[in-house]
């Protein structure tokens, strides 16, 4: 099928099914990450979250839809992406409670948030081999804003006592974390791994603003059998829509 400017969608089941999501049929298209990043967001009811770079929706959406009563605002670049975001929010009944539109990471009125989650593009754009479709080059190589561009403006949108949540490669983990503890503390990383025993290939990385604590502290999530299918753990938050927990942390007073 194709959406009103004539691009070719798909429409996708997210949650085993709780979302039915359209997406560019070609081209960069949402799979595991945003909805193992949405999963570890820590919202109530009640709260209030933005998702930089939002894409289609799918992390935002993924997160209303597991919390009743949050509140989210997503914003990205790409205007197609943003009319296919609104589109899924009101065909699945969220568009009370979610928000899209276009906007730059790097915009400074955004503020304020209980939480900031963000899925940035992973590539260095002078070590990546850029896509010729416009909207996978831009999920994947950084344009403009590079991650310690996304991970200011994150900081700079949350609330003192609010989450920040960034989910990216694991090569680039010690560079995401040293810019997540200028001014974040309690950091807590997931190693998402393809199976037991492998290295991670992905991370997800959280802090408190305004928490002094240095230390990361470290969970795993093994996402694959040997045999291919979702291990118990992962399959419970792709398809069950269960919380990601990350490690607990002692907290101290959060500064204002």
């Amino acid at each position: 099928m194709t959406d009103a400017a004539g691009m070719k969608v798909s429409s996708d089941r997210f949650l085993g099914g709780r979302l039915q999501l359209a997406q560019p049929a070609e081209g960069y298209r949402a799979a595991i990450d945003p909805v193992l990043l949405a999963a570890a967001v820590p919202a109530a009811p009640g709260d209030s979250a933005l998702d930089l770079g939002c894409g289609i929706g799918t992390a935002g959406l993924c997160l209303a839809r597991r919390v009743e009563g949050v509140r989210v605002t997503g914003i990205d670049l790409q205007g197609m992406l943003i009319d296919l975001a609104r589109r899924n929010a009101r065909d699945n009944h969220l568009a009370d409670r979610v928000a899209f539109a276009c906007g730059d990471v790097r915009d400074e009125h955004h503020r304020g948030f209980d939480h900031v989650l963000a899925n940035p593009p992973y590539l260095e754009r002078a070590r990546a081999s850029v896509s010729p479709n416009p909207i996978k080059a831009m999920a994947n190589v950084e344009g403009d804003a590079r991650l310690a561009d996304w991970v200011v403006a994150a900081i700079r949108a949350v609330r003192p006592g609010g989450t920040v949540t960034f989910i990216h490669r694991a090569d680039r983990g010690p560079e995401l974390r040293r810019l997540m503890a200028e001014g974040l503390g309690h950091l807590r990383q997931c190693d998402l791994l393809p199976r037991a025993g492998a290295a991670p290939k992905r991370i997800i990385l959280q802090g408190v603003k305004g928490a002094a604590a240095e230390t990361v502290a470290t969970t795993t999530l093994i996402l694959h059998e040997p045999d291919g299918r979702f291990t118990a753990a992962a399959d419970s938050i792709l398809r069950d829509a269960a919380p990601l927990r990350l490690a607990p942390q002692p907290l101290d007073p959060v500064a204002a």
